[in-house]
């Protein structure tokens, strides 16, 4: 059974920061690409950013590009995602999640976290 468990969302003013964690648990995600999306509402869920788990190699939205940083930390199995100059469009659910291909389209990732809440206020 894999879990993606998120945490680090909170309420915070335009211009700060926030870093937010996804613990992964069940199984060996070595071959896995670590993605984080967004989905506020009554939109769809948009990619983020993602980080391969076995090289490192990562890609961005170009919305967070320059702002975001994803990392990984094998030893605990732990992605983060590093969120910096923060605007209040970033509001949003953000969430974990897994998969094979590294794609920037969340319906190809196989396993999600539960989501967590990153407000930005004005």
């Amino acid at each position: 059974q894999v879990q993606l468990v998120e945490s680090g969302g909170g309420l915070v003013q335009a211009g700060g920061s926030l870093r937010l964690s996804c613990a992964a648990s069940g199984r060996t995600f070595s071959r896995y690409f670590m993605g984080w999306f967004r989905q506020a509402p009554g939109k769809e869920r948009e990619f983020v950013a993602r980080i391969s788990w076995s090289s490192g190699s990562t890609r961005y939205a170009d919305s967070v590009k320059g702002r975001f940083t994803i990392s990984r930390d094998n030893a605990e199995n732990t992605v983060y995602l590093q969120m910096n100059s923060l605007k209040p469009e970033d509001t949003a659910v953000y969430y974990c999640a897994g998969g094979y291909s590294g794609s920037d389209y969340y319906r190809e990732y196989n396993y999600w976290g539960q989501g967590t809440q990153v407000t930005v206020s004005s």
